[in-house]
């Protein structure tokens, strides 16, 4: 189990997100926004309203739209592989 510890807007439906045990990863939840819950993140500006609830340990919208922390984690890509892509182009 993974816990969302921080998180940050990048961009787009880009989140910068910090793990428990400081890893840190980058969620692109543009192709992961189906379903009613979901609808109305698709306004970039309702997207960038989330905030972490550290009850639960995922981000959270303000109509209590949330992504399992442990799901977040598996679409992530670490910063590392992100830097070295980067570098290779």
């Amino acid at each position: 189990m993974h816990y969302v510890i921080d998180a940050s807007y990048l961009g787009e439906y880009k989140v910068r997100i910090r793990f428990d045990h400081d890893e840190i990863r980058i969620v692109d939840l543009a192709d992961h926004l189906d379903g009613p819950i979901f609808e109305p993140l698709h306004d970039l500006s309702f997207f960038q309203q989330f905030r972490v609830n550290h009850d639960i340990d995922t981000v959270v919208w303000p109509n209590n739209a949330d992504f399992s922390p442990d799901f977040l984690y598996e679409i992530g890509e670490s910063i590392d592989n992100e830097v070295a892509c980067v570098s290779e182009r």
